[in-house]
């Protein structure tokens, strides 16, 4: 099915990269409090795809990342049909220890945040890669932690402000004051963890690289 071990890669990064999206998707009407700072618990699973998206860029360009993109997007709009089915199909009364209000409560809020998160996706996406690649262009293959976390803070800035904004603010669940310091809190966690994460990308560097040594000769 494999016939390298570059395609192995791809789909191995491929599969983190959309595992991680949607569960952000599914698990991100539950917002936390951090001090006096509240955010939304989706935002938990993003550094892993800031981590496999450079790995991407880096291995398979910047085709290889907005065709990833598209497609996840898709999923993601997928798991959106499949809710709004789920939602709209009747328990069984007396029988599922889920009623419709509470599968509703969790996954009713999780349709906005997925309406939210398409949008805010592609358009952080397209900017992730067009900054990394501006880096790269200059770099070569040097600094890796400069393409890798500058394309990372400006990307995020709209992600962060683009998907509170639709997902909670406009419905009327938090109010604008909420949504500019959830999204500040947001933004600035999901870059703190890109920072620390450089290290892994590292890593990841030099694992695949090691992997792919004797096909690339």
């Amino acid at each position: 099915m494999f016939k390298t071990k570059k395609e192995l890669v791809f789909v191995i990064l491929a599969g983190i990269f959309i595992t991680n999206a949607v569960t952000a998707e599914l698990i991100g009407g539950k917002l936390i409090q951090i001090g006096p700072f509240v955010m939304s618990i989706g935002i938990l699973p993003w550094p892993i795809v800031f981590l496999t998206t450079d790995l991407i860029n880096e291995y398979f360009g910047e085709k290889g990342v907005k065709k990833l993109s598209l497609i996840t997007a898709g999923l993601i709009a997928y798991t959106f049909i499949l809710l709004f089915l789920a939602i709209n199909i009747p328990a069984a009364k007396g029988i599922s220890p889920v009623n419709d209000d509470q599968f509703f409560m969790v996954f009713g809020q999780s349709m906005w945040i997925i309406v939210g998160s398409i949008i805010a996706f592609l358009v952080s996406q397209l900017i992730d890669v067009t900054i990394f690649w501006f880096f790269k262009n200059r770099t070569g293959n040097n600094k890796i932690w400069l393409r890798a976390t500058g394309s990372t803070i400006i990307s995020q800035l709209f992600d962060s402000f683009i998907v509170l904004g639709i997902a909670f603010w406009l419905p009327g669940k938090i109010n604008f004051d909420t949504f500019i310091s959830s999204a500040l809190t947001g933004y600035t966690f999901k870059l703190g963890i890109a920072i620390l994460l450089t290290p892994l990308i590292y890593l990841g560097h030099y694992i695949i690289k090691k992997y792919l040594s004797e096909e690339i000769e």
